[in-house]
């Protein structure tokens, strides 16, 4: 038996897709299941048992001898929510709680981190054990997870094994839900099909051109097939990036999105909201040698391979993982 927050969302939803692809099936899915647009994300997956997110303690005390592994990915992650309330319950109670019933019946974690915990990127993209104390994220959420990553790494009494995984740009299907908050991919090729151009912020730094703003998009299969290989892995416990070790700027990814439709590239900048001008990463970009160190040897998909695939084999289709 293996436990997924966050089943209904992007990343969960993905994983659990991943997980029945290697025949595991007996998967209980972890979610707050009432919201109806996330149905399509799960609904065609294999597994035991839907678990409302306010039920898992319980069900965690009554089936431990059963559970094999825990994937902790449910979280508030929306960058533009400023209550720091909301996050500090679901980002780091509740995942303390996930902690500590792993510790209590010796189960293995794994727990999905971010990249904004790393906020302006001064001190770079290091995953060691000594920069979380000194980062100062940009918003609530980045603040959130990196108060659980210090908390974690400060625990005398840890999972036998855990991971907690620090996600850049994350993009491919199953994000249909996130709206606002879906990636620039998915908002590329929208406006592609209704307006036949796609919009990019503005630089509002004299360093960085439109469009040249750079970040780690990495795609969600290669983060699922993380997960599994730290599944099956089970040792060098700690934190790590999972991004791809290579930047790219957002002209390439919306130029990627025409290529996989077979347009010329038609791209207008705009101003960026102002209430994420003052929060904005200009730059973000994994050191991914902790990984590698452990053994990931496999190759990341580049931008232009994630792009064509999530476009012409999801979005064309508005098909799921």
């Amino acid at each position: 038996m293996i436990i997924v927050t966050g089943a209904a969302g992007f990343i969960g939803s993905c994983l659990v897709g991943h997980l029945n692809s290697l025949n595991f099936n007996d998967l209980i899915l972890v979610d707050d299941f009432s919201h109806a647009e996330k149905e399509a994300n799960y609904s065609h997956k294999k597994f035991s048992k839907l678990v409302d997110r306010s039920q898992l303690a319980s069900f965690i005390d009554e089936n431990h001898t059963l559970i094999q592994f825990i994937f902790h990915l449910g979280a508030r992650t929306n960058t533009t929510e400023f209550d720091y309330a909301i996050f500090e319950e679901l980002n780091i109670s509740y995942s303390k709680m996930v902690w500590n019933k792993c510790v209590e019946y010796g189960l293995p974690l794994v727990y999905a981190s971010s990249a904004a915990t790393y906020g302006s990127g001064d001190l770079g993209y290091d995953d060691n054990h000594f920069l979380p104390e000194q980062l100062k994220p940009l918003n609530p959420y980045g603040e959130s997870k990196n108060e659980f990553d210090k908390w974690a790494i400060k625990q005398e009494k840890q999972p036998y094994f855990w991971a907690g995984l620090k996600f850049f740009n994350v993009y491919g299907p199953n994000e249909y839900h996130k709206k606002r908050m879906a990636s620039v991919i998915f908002h590329s090729f929208h406006q592609i099909k209704q307006n036949g151009l796609v919009n990019l912020f503005k630089s509002h730094r004299a360093d960085y051109e439109n469009g040249g703003q750079l970040r780690d998009f990495v795609y969600v299969k290669d983060l699922v097939n993380v997960c599994t290989f730290l599944m099956n892995h089970r040792k060098n416990s700690g934190l790590y990036n999972l991004g791809t070790g290579q930047a790219r700027t957002f002209y390439d990814l919306a130029s990627a999105t025409f290529k996989a439709l077979d347009l010329t590239p038609h791209i207008e900048y705009v101003d960026m909201p102002e209430d994420i001008r003052d929060k904005y990463q200009y730059f973000t970009e994994a050191n991914m040698s902790k990984l590698k160190g452990i053994g990931y040897m496999q190759p990341f998909f580049t931008l232009e391979e994630g792009v064509a695939d999530y476009v012409s084999n999801y979005l064309v289709n508005n098909k799921y993982y």
